[in-house]
């Protein structure tokens, strides 16, 4: 089967959600949403979300899962306002209790963070499936940029959130804790093996040089053909001299420091203090 797929950019951040429909019913899925946030000011906004809650409501869609890729560096979440809104479960992959763990002693959370993943809904693990009215989901671990990183292949679509780029872009960092060059290679060929017409819908785009517009869907025969890192059969031992070296020379992620401690909550503020005011911490010299 194929997903209706629908997608909604967000410019700020250059992420990609998406909302995709069972062709035969209303039932639909959410994608990487995002919750503005402008770091200047320390204020949260909610109109990238709205967006989707004014398509899916507009439409009479049912959000039966608000899914995420991993625990993302570059954006803040906004999966349990859309649950609010709209319904629907949260799921992430087990490996979410890794991310936790590291960046709970990062931000130093203390024992009153939960470190098992129970801030979700559902933790995907390798081979797990689920329902989004008649679509298959199918859940692949696809770790390398972070631990906790999912595809997940819904019919002909794969959502493979910052695994991949567009072939012209071609693939994420691996230097956050717990990432890896060796492990991401591994994790793409785990996706290039799906069949060549299967749909690839990417969690970023950032126009690469020579390009115009913004782009996010491509296919799996493109990426083996084209992707500029990993494409036309290079090896493993290129792609990690070559994605370590890159990575060498990255900056971190703008909004790195709040996404974090908002997303391993699964998009929820720290705990308010006794006067009901959030804060967010910012860690001198850990990252």
């Amino acid at each position: 089967m194929s997903p209706e797929v629908t997608a909604f950019f967000d410019e700020a951040t250059n992420t990609i959600s998406y909302v995709l429909r069972d062709p035969q019913g209303t039932a639909c899925a959410v994608v990487d949403s995002v919750l503005d946030f402008d770091y200047a000011s320390g204020r949260t906004d909610t109109r990238s979300a709205d967006a989707i809650i004014a398509f899916v409501r507009d439409r009479g869609y049912e959000v039966q899962w608000l899914l995420e890729s991993h625990v993302h560096a570059d954006h803040l979440s906004a999966a349990p306002y859309l649950q609010q809104e709209l319904g629907g479960r949260i799921g992430i992959g087990e490996n979410i209790r890794l991310v936790q763990d590291t960046f709970g002693k990062v931000f130093n959370e203390g024992t009153e963070f939960q470190r098992d993943g129970s801030q979700f809904d559902r933790l995907f693990r390798e081979g797990d499936s689920f329902h989004i009215g008649q679509l298959r989901g199918d859940v692949l671990h696809t770790p390398g940029h972070t631990p906790a990183c999912l595809t997940y292949v819904i019919g002909d679509a794969a959502f493979v959130g910052d695994t991949l780029f567009m072939p012209d872009f071609g693939t994420a960092r691996c230097d956050f804790p717990g990432g890896s060059s060796e492990m991401l290679y591994a994790s793409i060929q785990k996706i290039l093996a799906l069949p060549d017409e299967t749909r690839i819908f990417v969690g970023h785009d950032y126009k690469a040089p020579g390009r115009d517009e913004y782009a996010w869907e491509t296919t799996v025969g493109e990426q083996k053909a084209r992707n500029v890192h990993v494409g036309d059969g290079r090896s493993a031992d290129e792609f990690v001299r070559m994605r370590d070296d890159r990575d060498a020379t990255l900056a971190m992620p703008r909004l790195i420091i709040p996404s974090l401690q908002v997303n391993m909550r699964a998009g929820r503020m720290p705990p308010p203090d006794e006067s009901g005011d959030v804060y967010l911490k910012v860690p001198v010299d850990k990252l």
